[in-house]
């Protein structure tokens, strides 16, 4: 099973530095986005509004990034893959790739804001981790959708259909645990509660993967 993730994980990294002209679309998406935004301000945004366009940009990032996962696997592949591996395998390796990436481009997001946007918060340290934390869980909930889109005639449409009302609940999570980083203060307790919540709702989404996969695998 590990030999079999790790081999599945390496393909996707090795397909992602031979196809570098995908990986430098989203990184020039990530980019011109920021800069419009930036562009369309006469001001640096104040901190609320500095955060829910961080999280609206992480958002549409993640569904560019991480759409290809499955659509760009063809017929021919996946029945490749489902004679030598099995379904918990190769899901769980397009759950870490997918990770991978989004964290990065997480990152990515975060510096560029900071540079064309300004830095308004308190602690920034904090809100690194939460970028960590989002970036998680955007990218296994969309990874999801990206399998059962991949199954309805690579209609990439229905990735952002059936995975807003998911993710929806979780990016708004996000935004209220996020402002702890500009200096709101929380009841006691109520950050650990937020981020046990949103752990808990990753947890959730990583067992359906791993519970649904293999009967969208057998289709």
């Amino acid at each position: 099973m590990f030999r079999q993730i790790w081999a599945l994980f390496n393909k996707d990294i090795l397909l992602e530095f031979r196809q570098k002209h995908t990986f430098y679309g989203i990184l020039l998406y990530v980019a011109s986005t920021i800069f419009v935004i930036y562009l369309s301000m006469m001001d640096n945004p104040d901190g609320q509004t500095w955060n829910s366009l961080f999280w609206v940009i992480q958002l549409f990032v993640c569904v560019n990034a991480v759409a290809k996962s499955f659509l760009q696997e063809s017929k021919g592949r996946m029945l490749y893959f489902y004679s030598v591996a099995s379904p918990v395998a190769f899901i769980i390796s397009k759950l870490m790739y997918n990770i991978v990436l989004m964290l990065f481009m997480s990152l990515i997001g975060f510096v560029l804001c900071m540079i064309f946007l300004g830095n308004p918060l308190i602690d920034s340290w904090m809100f690194v981790g939460i970028v960590l934390l989002g970036g998680l869980g955007l990218s296994l909930v969309f990874t999801l959708m990206s399998a059962i889109a991949a199954k309805a005639q690579q209609n990439a449409a229905l990735i952002a259909i059936l995975g807003f009302p998911v993710i929806l609940p979780q990016l708004l999570l996000l935004m209220k645990l996020s402002k702890a980083a500009f200096g709101e203060v929380f009841r006691g307790g109520a950050i650990l509660q937020l981020v046990f919540i949103t752990s808990m709702l990753d947890v959730l989404v990583i067992t359906l993967a791993i519970i649904l996969f293999p009967y969208l695998w057998k289709e």
